[in-house]
This record gives structure tokens, C-alpha cells and sequence, in this order.
């Protein structure tokens, strides 16, 4: 099974692009800020994870997301493979994404969030979680 899921922060505003024919498809790549569980020396560290959102997808990345937005996505991992044109062997991974999810509010820095549910600190392990 090839699924991903990940929670962060859009590093900048997705760039979007259409392919060419009769008919174009929206091809939205963006990079995800994802941060890591533990923080070295105080400092939370973050993954920059590529994706890639194609077709209606794509169109509702390039319509709603910007940057610094928090998203949680679905998708999947892919690796691609090729020759560069001075026959180097080149290697990126990407996640094709699925689905969007907005995560936060409007009021991001307040300390309760929509619906009565509170924000939960990094400090928590999980074995204090009650589920």
C-alpha cells in the first residue's frame, strides 16, 4: 500500500501550470513544510516535502492555497527516474496528491480554536494522550 498522509505548512503560494492539448490539466506543485516530533537543542526541525497536485486537484490548490497556510493532504509517494543531458542518472520523490484539508482557523493564534476544540501543545507525549 502506497498512502501518505501529512499535516504542515505551504512554504510559498503553489506554482501552477497547464499542459498542452485539446484539453489542459492543471499540474500544482508546492512544497510542505512538515515538522518533525522532537526539536534539537529547543528548535522544532521541518521536512520540505515536494508535491504535486494534478487535474481538479491542481485547480483548487492554484484557487485556495497560499502561502503559510496549514493543510493536511492525502496521496501518494512517487519516485521518479531519469537521465539527465549529460547522462547523469537523477533521482526526486514527490507525493501526488489526493486531497486537500485545511487545518486551523481564521484565528490560528488564539488559544481556542472553532468548535471548542483547543490546540494541543508539542510538549505532549503521546503515551499522555487519552486515546
Amino acid at each position: 500500500m502506497n498512502k501518505v498522509v501529512l499535516l504542515g505548512r505551504l512554504t510559498k503560494d503553489p506554482e501552477v501550470r497547464y499542459t498542452e492539448g485539446e484539453k489542459p490539466v492543471a499540474v500544482a506543485r508546492y512544497t510542505l513544510a512538515v515538522n518533525r516530533k522532537y526539536k534539537v537543542n529547543g528548535q522544532a526541525e521541518a521536512d520540505f516535502i515536494n508535491c504535486v497536485a494534478f487535474g481538479k486537484t491542481g485547480e483548487f490548490a492554484e484557487k485556495y492555497l497560499k502561502k503559510g497556510q496549514q493543510i493536511a493532504i492525502t496521496g501518494r509517494l512517487q519516485v521518479n527516474n531519469w537521465t539527465d543531458k549529460d547522462g547523469n542518472k537523477r533521482r526526486n520523490t514527490d507525493i501526488v496528491v489526493e486531497e486537500h484539508y485545511f487545518c486551523g482557523g481564521k484565528k490560528e493564534s488564539s488559544s481556542e480554536g472553532q468548535d471548542g476544540f483547543y490546540p494541543i501543545s508539542e510538549d505532549i507525549e503521546e503515551d499522555d494522550l487519552p486515546f
